[in-house]
């Protein structure tokens, strides 16, 4: 995948360890950019999320499953003959139940479980390294979100041994709600810090922070754009258009009319 980054190398694999990247969300804090793309789907740095979080989990699985509910047709038309798809219909299963549909495929083996909407600094071998198999393992990052994990945020990506996966159904259901909620109460999650840091694109602040971040803070202009004004510390997506006397500043422009500014006045 041109421009996808992997964050691990190929020794950082495990024999028996799957991928499930999770993309079936509505993407809805995105909006109106997920309201013209899938949320997996948005590029950071002209390469889709989901390739971005299927350049990652390749360097560690050995399969790679990923769940479509939102966007299907174009999730299914992008990763054609890619990975192997989960359709989730007619709702989407949440990320619990997303392992639950997936149980029969998983098949006993361990989980390597991928946020799609996460751009990373951080490498899976950081996930990886030392952990005891036995554990489910989550990498998180300092700082509260008030999400339960108490002075860490959790980064988007997990490992799950195949006894924390075995009894999930496929119904809509959260993994924090059903599995880490419990076993943190437990002492039994295991959690490993980074400080390197992650951009959660789900919101469009965020998303345009993570293009930045990628590129070094310039631009970032995707194929076929037309520039005829000015761009500066923005994103013009593919096919995106800037007419002559516009200056677009700290902002997203999608085809000629949509432009997102997130810290706008």
């Amino acid at each position: 995948m041109p421009g996808a980054s992997p964050s691990a190398t190929p020794s950082d694999r495990f024999d028996d360890i799957v991928a499930v990247v999770l993309a079936a969300g509505a993407g809805r804090r995105l909006r109106p950019l997920s309201d013209v793309r899938p949320k997996a789907l948005c590029p950071v740095n002209n390469v889709a999320l989901v390739d971005h979080a299927l350049a990652r989990a390749e360097t560690v699985a050995n399969d790679i499953a990923v769940n479509v509910h939102h966007g299907r047709e174009l999730m299914e038309q992008h990763l054609a003959g890619r990975s192997h798809l989960s359709v989730e219909e007619p709702d989407a299963l949440g990320t619990a139940g997303a392992l639950g549909l997936l149980r029969s495929w998983i098949d006993g083996r361990t989980v390597l479980v991928l946020n799609s909407d996460v751009w990373p600094r951080y490498h899976l071998s950081e996930l990886v390294e030392g952990w005891d198999r036995a554990r489910t393992r989550l990498l998180m990052v300092e700082g509260a979100d008030g999400r339960g994990f108490g002075p860490l945020t959790y980064a988007g990506a997990a490992l799950m041994p195949w006894s924390a996966v075995a009894a999930l159904e496929p119904t809509p259901s959260g993994l924090y709600e059903v599995s880490w909620r419990p076993l943190t109460a437990a002492g039994q999650l295991d959690l490993v810090t980074t400080s390197r840091p992650f951009f959660d694109c789900g919101t469009p602040g965020e998303y345009l922070a993570a293009n930045l971040a990628a590129s070094g803070g310039s631009s970032v202009i995707g194929a076929g754009a037309i520039l005829h004004g000015e761009v500066v510390r923005s994103v013009v997506w593919p096919g995106g258009i800037v007419r002559s006397g516009e200056r677009l500043v700290d902002s997203i422009r999608v085809g000629a009319d949509l432009t997102v500014t997130p810290n706008a006045p």
